[in-house]
């Protein structure tokens, strides 16, 4: 039985991943003065293009039955950043969710080890939640713990399902929740009997 969210194969792994993120904003500017009024909204998304290297047959049918098991845009699949496995920060500890209610773009944890400059850093990725709950957060600002172990963070995107109060929050090998921007997946095979594709992915929200 296939079970939502999946994992991408691993016996040949991602040639190339771009993320993409996406904020709502509107802007109107006026026609005689060129003045410009901005709306920010509360809408941010990740989006992500991934190519799979050139494989032969026996290589690539993995690929091929995890792109069919998703069944277009009905079901999900786990995707992080294959190149930021590990935060760039310290990051040691327990972290946790410290107080319940939280959402936006600052989070509040605590757990980590005490009176650490560059706990995170800037470009570190977190996780919050798993399988199908997991978010994927970019941290925008080094952040620091202080003597209690308490850390602030800035993330993108913003919470949008406050986390319970002591939610583990993960920093290694982070992931969300996406699924596939198109009903229509295909692949290529060339006279040297390779297969390659590619296929756009949309945060699921």
């Amino acid at each position: 039985m296939i079970t939502y969210p999946l994992s991408t194969p691993t016996e040949i792994g991602i040639a190339t991943i771009e993320l993409s993120a996406t904020n709502a904003v509107a802007v109107s500017r006026s026609p005689f003065t060129f003045s410009q009024q901005v709306h920010t909204y509360a809408g941010q998304m990740w989006s992500a293009s991934i190519t799979v290297p050139p494989l032969r047959k026996e290589y690539v049918e993995p690929w091929v039955a995890f792109l069919l098991s998703l069944k277009g845009q009905t079901g999900t699949f786990l995707l992080g950043d294959p190149n930021n496995v590990t935060p760039r920060g310290v990051a040691t500890g327990t972290p946790l969710v410290k107080g319940a209610d939280q959402t936006g773009e600052t989070l509040e944890i605590d757990g980590a080890t005490v009176s650490t400059a560059g706990w995170l850093k800037a470009g570190d990725y977190i996780q919050l939640g798993a399988s199908a709950s997991a978010t994927l957060h970019k941290v925008l600002v080094d952040a620091d713990s202080d003597a209690s172990g308490n850390v602030t963070l800035e993330i993108w995107p913003g919470i949008r399902t406050a986390p319970a109060d002591d939610a583990t929050v993960t920093v290694n090998d982070c992931k969300g929740v996406f699924r596939l921007a198109s009903n229509q997946q295909s692949w290529s095979i060339n006279e040297s009997s390779a297969y390659g594709f590619q296929f756009d992915a949309m945060e699921a929200i």
